[in-house]
């Protein structure tokens, strides 16, 4: 028996571990305190009621024989499908139903869908990054290389031509930047990956907060890009599923490698290692799409918009440098005075109760930048925003 040594190459622990843990002694220490969390990026607003009375008569119907359900269909039932393919329709993007496969969450299947690959092929993230994309293949044993996302370059690295690559990590918006691509660099990276024979995937799951009608939340939208990307979202922040788990990915025909649709093998993968998605959650996201669900869901959207806009008029006050907060539910700022990610995130722990993310635990290029999230309440949001701008204010004056 020999066990896989890759994980030996990992990080001890996983990012937000360490922060939980690094809160919970600080709690522990100071009982009583007050701390306002603007750090992992889970919603707080409940699920709306469209979906809740989904769920309730999906509940009822899993107690009466008649319409009782077992084992459902491995990629998801076709009233969900369907339902996510009218929803591409309204982009300007066609679908046909056996090209979507619904999950429990686009972070499942980001990983998942590696089995695909061979573990030979090159690995190109970029730099700060989602940690699972990098975690998932240094797990195989990929080897990976980084396209630096930088200030100067709005945190939106662009194709290099002198750089080979077979699998390319797109997350747009990004997570952790907040930086959104428009149409043309999206051409630019899907022209990059047919001259490369590469493949995309390409995270969707904060599409729902580009409010900029002129950027693209689907990277369908791009002419071409069906022959080289699979789309992963998600109903966690477009519904506030974080708890409930539900999302799907998009593997189009036209995705073809060596002479085999990739569609084909991600129906054999979900068919062999994955039993599919709860019929009860399924309902409830089929009522995501419903026009009572998508107003519902709106709202809840455009107020985390307004917690991201509270945080960013802060530190626009400040002349605090940052991307984000307009079209992502992220803001990553610059930390004050040239201070490094942890020592930033203990101090704001320390001096003002509030949780944020290290720029450094997404990456190299991180370090010095900080992630604030928009998932909480607008009066928990304000009064971070306060402590924020007291804190930040005499940093800046000394």
């Amino acid at each position: 028996m020999k066990i896989n040594r890759h994980y030996l190459d990992l990080e001890k622990s996983y990012l937000f571990t360490d922060i939980n843990h690094k809160v919970a002694a600080y709690q522990a220490s100071h009982p009583g305190q007050s701390i306002i969390r603007l750090g992992i990026g889970d919603v707080t607003l409940p699920l709306c009621p469209a979906v809740v009375s989904a769920l309730e008569k999906a509940s009822a119907e899993m107690g009466v024989k008649e319409t009782f359900r077992g084992y459902g269909p491995e990629q998801g039932y076709d009233f969900l499908r369907e339902a996510i393919a009218r929803y591409y329709e309204k982009k300007g993007v066609t679908l046909q139903m056996d090209e979507i496969f619904v999950s429990d969450g686009a972070k499942s299947d980001v990983g998942n869908i590696l089995d695909l690959f061979d573990k030979d092929n090159t690995v190109l993230v970029p730099d700060p990054v989602y940690p699972v994309y990098v975690d998932t293949n240094v797990m195989a044993g990929r080897k990976v290389v980084y396209a630096n996302a930088t200030a100067e370059n709005g945190f939106l690295p662009m194709p290099d031509d002198s750089v080979d690559a077979d699998i390319i990590y797109i997350c747009s918006p990004n997570n952790p930047t907040g930086a959104v691509y428009t149409h043309d660099q999206l051409k630019a990276w899907v022209d990059y990956a047919k001259k490369k024979d590469a493949v995309i995937l390409f995270d969707a799951a904060y599409e729902c907060f580009v409010a900029d009608s002129s950027l693209p939340r689907s990277i369908y939208e791009v002419e071409g890009a069906k022959e080289v990307a699979i789309e992963f979202c998600s109903f966690s922040k477009t519904a506030g599923f974080t708890g409930t788990r539900c999302g799907y990915t998009v593997v189009p025909k036209a995705l073809v490698r060596e002479g085999a649709e990739l569609n084909g093998f991600w129906l054999r993968r979900q068919t062999t290692k994955f039993n599919g998605v709860p019929y009860i959650v399924q309902r409830g996201a089929e009522a995501v799409f419903t026009e009572e669900g998508q107003a519902q869901t709106r709202a809840n959207i455009d107020y985390y918009r307004q917690n991201a806009k509270v945080l960013a008029d802060t530190l626009d006050s400040l002349g605090i440098r940052y991307t984000g907060g307009k079209n992502s539910p992220y803001i990553w700022m610059e930390c004050p005075n040239g201070m490094k990610s942890w020592d930033f995130f203990d101090l704001l722990l320390e001096k003002a109760g509030v949780v944020g993310t290290p720029g450094a635990g997404f990456g190299k290029n991180g370090e010095g930048f900080f992630r604030l999230t928009a998932f909480n309440d607008h009066e928990n949001t304000a009064e971070a925003a306060e402590r924020l701008k007291k804190l930040l204010g005499e940093l800046l004056n000394r």
